[in-house]
């Protein structure tokens, strides 16, 4: 895989698609969550919250295939994205590292790729 200076991250709790930009290439890495329960389901009259354990190897696992790309794009529907941004924003020693983080329902990898095109201008690859 080549290495990339800018990532766009679609991120919700279970999965996080990395798309390393590049002027010509665009490389792709997905990371799951080890969750115990794929789907969150809550029943009255029972104990606990309905709520899954995060996964705490999750975040770090991104910001490991992330650690090469000078500037990244969050984007994702809920909390996550924001979660996230603050664990790359607090665990990055190095300067010179920007992360944003944006809302986005549930696009395409197309739509992805394109947004990340769009913020860090990069403009559509030649055919």
């Amino acid at each position: 895989m080549t290495v990339h200076n800018h990532a766009v991250v679609w991120v919700d709790h279970r999965v996080a698609k990395i798309f390393y930009l590049g002027l010509e290439a665009v490389d792709q890495q997905t990371v799951h969550a080890d969750l115990e329960n794929a789907h969150l389901h809550h029943k009255a009259n029972t104990i606990g919250s309905g709520k899954t354990h995060d996964d705490p190897q999750f975040f770090p696992a991104i910001d490991k295939a992330l650690e090469h790309c000078e500037s990244v794009l969050l984007v994702g529907p809920g909390n996550e994205k924001t979660l996230l941004l603050k664990h790359l924003e607090e665990g990055r020693s190095a300067k010179g590292h920007t992360f944003h983080a944006e809302p986005c329902d549930h696009p395409t990898d197309k739509e992805i790729i394109a947004l990340g095109r769009r913020y860090f201008h990069l403009g559509e690859p030649a055919r």
